[in-house]
């Protein structure tokens, strides 16, 4: 086993290639051991692949199968060989929005019992033994209960993992060393939606306000960036895989060649445990999650 392991905790397929592609390339390349944890098969998003709407969930409901996949294909081109769903395929199902009426599903991931979800996680966590852990922010990002929920399964997990007398049949405690929360600066955010309007797109991210984007965070939170603008083809490669969820031959990812590896082939975090350590970049962020192990 690789001395260097990280663990990433995404709610559906495709968050972990559009937050974390790069880091994820990146590291399997260095010989990190990279374990994906997925909480949800997706079974709630939407499709942009005509001639497969009626993978819906108010048709064929088969849409989770199809995103499984999709998430198959993604990590093959990352090269990311540890992969798995929390629990188990089919154990959490996409919570959809709030005020929907996935939302009141038993099934869905944003009401599963945290200590539950959490076990789960611990028995990961202790088996895989990563220095670092990424997920999201509380807010999830951008306040979808999924992600929201993933944060919390994950910080719950993280406390749960480390005492020793919470369920030793799991394995040994263990203590992660440094966690990230994904993060998207406010300038940079800024920069790409500028780029949009002067290459003369005018609807999506275009028409916003970066101030009201609400994934957007101040850059003074942004502690770590993550580059390897080498990985970005097969960054947008693995983007591709998710055809059902995200075009990238159009809108804000159109704009690779114009905007270049400062937007996508960077990834930021938020350090919210352990300490920072160098090297710095010119901003005085991180340049690598495991600076300082």
């Amino acid at each position: 086993m690789t001395d260097r392991r990280i663990l990433l905790v995404h709610a559906h397929p495709d968050d972990e290639t559009i937050g974390t592609g790069i880091a994820m390339a990146r590291y399997v390349d260095e010989g990190v051991g990279v374990t994906l944890v997925t909480c949800t098969l997706g079974e709630e998003g939407e499709i942009l692949v005509p001639g497969l709407e009626h993978l819906a969930s108010d048709q064929e409901d088969s849409l989770g199968d199809h995103r499984y996949g999709e998430l198959t294909e993604a990590m093959r081109v990352l090269g990311v060989e540890d992969w798995r769903l929390l629990g188990g395929r089919g154990r959490y199902r996409d919570s959809g929005m709030v005020g929907t009426p996935p939302n009141e599903r038993a099934e869905a991931f944003w009401r599963s019992d945290l200590l539950d979800a959490a076990t789960h996680l611990v028995a990961i966590i202790r088996e895989v033994r990563p220095q670092v852990l990424v997920t999201y922010d509380d807010f999830g990002g951008y306040g979808h209960p999924d992600h929201i929920q993933a944060h919390r399964v994950s910080m719950y997990a993280l406390t749960l993992a480390a005492a020793s007398t919470f369920r030793p049949d799991l394995g040994p405690a263990w203590e992660v060393a440094k966690v990230y929360w994904s993060a998207f600066p406010r300038s940079v955010v800024r920069e790409g939606i500028e780029r949009m309007r002067a290459a003369g797109e005018t609807t999506g991210f275009a028409e916003m306000d970066p101030d009201d984007i609400p994934f957007a965070i101040d850059d003074a939170l942004v502690t770590t960036a993550v580059s390897a603008p080498s990985l970005l083809d097969r960054k947008l490669d693995a983007l591709r895989a998710h055809a059902t969820q995200v075009t990238v031959d159009g809108g804000f990812f159109a704009l690779a060649d114009n905007v270049g590896a400062e937007a996508f082939g960077t990834e930021y975090f938020r350090l919210v445990r352990g300490r920072a350590a160098g090297p710095f970049d010119a901003a005085g962020r991180e340049t690598d999650l495991f600076a300082g192990i």
